[in-house]
């Protein structure tokens, strides 16, 4: 597949030495779901602003279909559904109207993806901005980021505002998008927001790019969180030499363990002993690229940078 997305040594240093983007390297394949998480402050906004031509590089570039992004901004913006973290809206007009005027700006007259799409997220077409929640702001800024059908979607903290409903309804829309050819690229400082939606997540900490992982691979190497009450105090080295089991605790009956895949050693270990009660949970995958990566707290916020 082509790239629908690529960055090259893309650098944004803002004044008084504040280096918000260091070098990013990144590509996005044509039709996939991409991640892009880290800590606020981590520079997110910072690259999703030099994506759009909203901000000018320090150094580097970046493409979107083809695009320059510094000299073609208005051709990246023309083409692509973009949401950004902080959305502003007219605050005497109503959804409507404002989903009909994102929709003249780009040439569009056809309305009924947008309607639909409205009825979908349960927004409330004819009251104005000012009397929205956050919510449904957000669910404006979801439609018009859509309505389109274009073939890139680039979202800054998409589900900020929704409920849990409207999360999972949002992400059958980014499985859809991506099942009809098309590309996202999404940006959290969530992970677990994305480990059921994306094909691969990049972590960004301090304005560089820490890791791009594949999602399956991440969920296969992951380690289960088992938690075995038993029906007695066991012993302490149960499960001393056992391949694939760390960071055992014994707590008398109760015992707390990591086991990776495959665990049937880990439960011919316990089966020897009456279990009352056994759960077994994968860890999400911001501690996945805790561990292998190590702290990913971020630094203060850059100086225009919202995330």
């Amino acid at each position: 597949m082509s790239a629908a997305i690529t960055t090259e040594g893309l650098t944004k240093q803002y004044r008084g030495g504040v280096m918000a983007l260091d070098g990013l390297d990144l590509e996005v394949e044509a039709g996939e779901a991409f991640g892009f998480i880290g800590p606020n402050g981590a520079g997110k906004t910072t690259a999703i602003r030099l994506l759009m031509g909203m901000l000018r590089p320090t150094s580097g570039r970046g493409e979107v279909m083809g695009f320059d992004c510094r000299s073609e901004g208005i051709d990246v913006r023309r083409r692509v559904g973009y949401l950004p973290g902080d959305l502003r809206l007219d605050q005497r007009l109503t959804a409507r109207q404002s989903l009909t005027w994102f929709a003249r700006l780009r040439g569009e007259r056809d309305m009924a993806r947008a309607w639909e799409l409205a009825e979908r997220f349960d927004l409330p077409l004819d009251r104005p901005a000012r009397e929205l929640s956050k919510g449904n702001r957000q669910k404006v800024g979801l439609v018009q980021a859509f309505q389109h059908r274009p073939p890139v979607v680039i979202l800054d903290e998409p589900t900020s505002g929704l409920d849990p409903i409207l999360q999972q309804r949002f992400q059958e829309l980014v499985v859809e998008m991506r099942d009809e050819g098309g590309t996202l690229f999404i940006s959290s400082h969530v992970l677990s927001e994305l480990e059921q939606t994306a094909d691969r997540v990049a972590m960004l900490r301090e304005g560089r790019l820490l890791a791009v992982e594949n999602v399956e691979r991440l969920r296969a190497a992951a380690p289960h969180r088992m938690t075995i009450r038993f029906a007695a105090p066991v012993p302490d080295d149960l499960f001393d030499g056992i391949e694939g089991v760390s960071g055992v605790e014994v707590d008398g009956s109760l015992v707390q363990l990591l086991a990776r895949a495959p665990m049937d050693a880990a439960v011919k270990a316990a089966a020897r002993y009456e279990i009352v009660d056994l759960h077994s949970a994968e860890p999400d995958l911001e501690e996945l690229f805790l561990g292998m990566y190590g702290d990913a707290g971020g630094r203060a916020k850059a100086e225009g940078d919202g995330a």
